[in-house]
């Protein structure tokens, strides 16, 4: 175990070893109106935009929900004044360019990434998208229905793991403006029209709520044209949305989802008072990278629930929103929040061992807090996440986003943050900061699951819940912790456990 993390910590090495050798000057221009960050880098072949606004699904009329997430897709995956759609699409191949859009709680962007061969034509089109949007009505309706299916038929129907993200966002943050999911609900969906998409663009992606980010390389000068070109937006932003405290969470509140599944997918969280702002960030990043590093086995979960254990694919834990960057290992930049939450993410297990993972997970995370790290665990720990997060900005357009995410934070570069902080950390502060801001004993929980009545059963009896091996020899040491794990107490609240059918989820 020991050696797979040596390994695993030696490849982050040569990978960063074969990205080195690029310095890029950073450039943060303020003043004439609207703000600018840059990365320029005289010698790259490619060109990232950023056009980050700050308003997000939280700006959302209420009856309205999805709107957010329908204007930006109708506008970066529609046409401009002059161009349809497939004209779009048709100028763009050739290029081997791409227009993208992410909506999240407190900020939308607009993506761009070109050669620099092609970069006046393609910039012609990324900036009349956002500037000068066609808003086509076979477009709207295209988005609209995309949007309706991936509630009805994706969401609901065939991907357990992201509905029980949505499911625990949704548990975690009831009557916050947190709540719900981006695309909306199929009831407010239904009800959208384009002009109401226009009013939103006109209300919130304004002069006033704009970072324009471009890096690679790009002609000098070029950052000047944007701002000129971008001043055509309306100056004034939006009131800003405020954010209550989400609700208080009592012992383990548990939201069953029923639906037809071949195993469970399990979420778990609670809101923590802690972001990238604070200096005990850093501290509970060690900590968590120890318990749940996304997508690795350098996670205590990973290593004892699908090492040890086969109980499913893998266990992960988090100390902020995460979005998973495609097929990589890494989170999507500019998903940042004002708010953010601690969760655990159990992929789908079986039927038979729900419960067992639950309790596994949890009594995981009990011991972190009671017991905290040791210090090998600590320098094993920090020495992998100081390189493994450097390979976060491999590209420009991530290098672009984690500066825009840092500034929207009022910090430092967030990496350079990284390899700042964590050489000044003793286990002492990380250990402080899992008992501040860690606990086992108050979360929601999110379970998607066919067999809906008999695990609420089991839960509200308090009985053993066995792990059921498939095959293979298990040691003695593993079957002694299996008896303590089965045994765990839960503490759930009895009038928070609720089942709902998944058809119901997001449905209006």
């Amino acid at each position: 175990m020991k050696g797979q993390r040596l390994v695993l910590t030696l490849i982050s090495l040569l990978l960063i070893a074969g990205c080195a050798g690029s310095k890029t000057k950073v450039v943060d221009k303020k003043g004439m109106n609207l703000k600018v960050t840059e990365i320029p880098s005289a010698h790259s072949p490619l060109i990232a935009f950023r056009i980050l606004f700050k308003s997000g699904t939280i700006n959302e009329p209420k009856g309205k929900e999805g709107i957010a997430s329908i204007t930006a897709s109708v506008m970066a995956q529609g046409g401009t004044g002059e161009m349809s759609y497939n004209d779009v699409v048709q100028a763009l191949y050739p290029m081997a360019a791409n227009i993208g859009q992410q909506i999240n709680k407190e900020v939308t962007v607009f993506t761009g990434n070109v050669h620099a061969d092609h970069l006046e034509e393609f910039y012609d089109i990324f900036s009349n998208l956002i500037l000068n949007p066609r808003w086509d009505e076979s477009d709207f309706k295209r988005i609209v229905d995309e949007h309706s299916n991936q509630i009805k038929n994706s969401l609901r129907s065939n991907d357990d793991e992201n509905l029980g993200k949505a499911a625990l966002n949704l548990f975690m943050y009831e009557g916050h403006p947190y709540s719900g999911i981006g695309a909306g609900t199929v009831k407010s969906l239904a009800a959208l029209t384009i002009e109401d998409l226009k009013a939103f663009a006109a209300a919130n992606y304004t002069q006033d709520n704009l970072v324009i980010g471009i890096a690679g390389g790009y002609p000098d000068g070029f950052s000047d044209r944007m701002r000129a070109d971008f001043s055509v937006l309306a100056k004034d932003a939006p009131a800003v949305v405020e954010l209550p405290e989400p609700k208080p969470i009592n012992g383990i509140e548990v939201m069953i989802v029923k639906k037809d599944n071949d195993g469970a997918a399990i979420s778990i969280g609670a809101p923590i008072d802690v972001t990238r702002s604070d200096k005990d960030f850093y501290a509970l990043m060690v900590a968590n990278s120890y318990l749940g590093e996304h997508r690795t086995f350098n996670g205590a979960l990973m290593r004892h629930m699908r090492e040890d254990r086969g109980l499913n694919y893998g266990d992960y834990a988090y100390i902020e929103n995460f979005i998973q960057d495609g097929g990589s290992t890494f989170p999507v930049p500019n998903v940042p929040r004002r708010q953010q939450f601690f969760s655990i993410w159990i992929r789908p297990v079986s039927h038979a061992n729900a419960l067992f993972s639950l309790k596994q997970a949890i009594r995981e995370l009990d011991m972190l807090v009671t017991d905290g790290i040791s210090e090998e665990d600590f320098e094993t720990t920090r020495k992998y996440l100081l390189n493994y997060s450097k390979l976060w900005v491999q590209t420009a357009s991530r290098r672009l986003g984690y500066l825009m995410d840092s500034d929207w934070y009022g910090t430092g570069y967030f990496i350079d943050k990284i390899a700042e902080e964590l050489p000044k950390l003793t286990r002492e502060d990380v250990n402080a900061a899992i008992k501040k801001y860690l606990q086992a004993e108050n979360l929601k929980v999110a379970i998607i699951t066919e067999e809906a009545e008999k695990v609420r059963d089991m839960l509200l009896s308090g009985e053993k819940t066995p792990i059921v091996y498939q095959a293979g020899s298990v040691s003695q040491e593993l079957l002694d912790e299996d008896k303590l794990i089965e045994s765990y107490d839960l503490n759930i609240n009895e009038e928070a456990l609720k089942i709902v059918d998944a058809g119901e989820l997001f449905e209006g």
